[in-house]
């Protein structure tokens, strides 16, 4: 029996295996739908679609550079032990590579688009989530080119736990924007400067810095002083360039940068898991649905 794109696309609704092995259990067992899904279940790979309603919140960032581009990107798995097994840390790799070799907009785009190997991304990540055991998936990405004048700082704290790229215009001191990277890693600004924070978060924090002068009793006429005193400090925790070097307080990131020729312009900082509700299933409930399961 001709195998059709229908019977494929049919078979891997089914299973959640790759296009290419539905293809492939399809003429090994002559078309035979049922075969074909035993085919696929005796080999391992029928095992990814059950796995897709599982939280993965845990995994790896990474960071790879090719000349003067570069992508930061999020792959996430159920747990840590994954994250650090060799076949999942080959395939972040071989993600990272097709990423910066394409470019593709968007999640979906990316999902879709075909690999060196023939099989599109969404595929490859199947055929490795049936041997691995676990849901995995591509999260997020972003991708950045500069010129030859400037520079990536690159930086992956534990392991890749926290993964940050910096753009440092104007300079092509590479140590000094991964210096940048790691400062950004451990004090998490949301902001490079004051320009980007909005007047509407300003003026909330205005009113709240307001409030509490008065609730301390101080006078009026000295609250509104106070108040633009403590909104400084406020732009130094959450705005990079005005935030204190971590390997040199005494020297403020902006004049870091300024002391190697170069600006911070942008920087991109990703860690594991963030914003993903994590389930706490109750361990005898998860027992007693899979016995009742059978």
């Amino acid at each position: 029996m001709a195998v059709t794109a229908q019977m494929v696309k049919e078979l891997r609704e089914k299973t959640g295996a790759g296009m290419m092995d539905c293809k492939k259990a399809l003429v090994q067992t002559d078309g035979d739908m049922d075969a074909a899904l035993d085919f696929l279940r005796e080999k391992g790979l029928a095992s990814a679609s059950k796995k897709a309603d599982r939280i993965a919140a845990e995994g790896i960032t990474s960071i790879l550079e090719e000349g003067n581009e570069a992508v930061i990107y999020e792959v996430n798995a159920e747990t840590d032990f994954v994250a650090k097994n060799e076949g999942f840390q080959t395939l972040v790799k071989e993600i990272g590579e097709h990423l910066l070799a394409t470019k593709p907009a968007t999640i979906d785009e990316a999902n879709a688009s075909t690999m060196s190997n023939g099989l599109t991304v969404a595929d490859h990540i199947s055929n490795a989530i049936a041997k691995i055991g676990e849901k995995i998936t591509l999260r997020r990405f972003e991708i950045r080119t500069k010129t030859d004048n400037d520079a990536f700082g690159p930086y992956l704290h534990m392991g890749g736990r926290i993964g940050v790229l910096v753009l440092l215009e104007g300079s092509s001191d590479s140590q000094a924007a991964r210096d940048i990277a790691m400062h950004i890693a451990a004090l998490n600004p949301k902001y490079v400067s004051r320009d980007e924070v909005s007047a509407d978060e300003v003026e909330r924090e205005r009113k709240v810095l307001t409030e509490q002068a008065l609730n301390e009793g101080k006078p009026e006429k000295i609250v509104e002083k106070m108040v633009e005193g403590r909104l400084g400090k406020y732009f130094e925790d959450i705005c990079l360039l005005d935030q204190a070097f971590v390997k040199n307080s005494d020297q403020k990131v902006r004049e870091f940068a300024a002391s190697v020729g170069g600006t911070v312009t942008e920087f991109i900082r990703y860690e594991v898991g963030e914003g993903i509700e994590k389930r706490e299933d109750n361990f005898a409930d998860e027992v007693m649905s899979q016995v009742n399961k059978k």
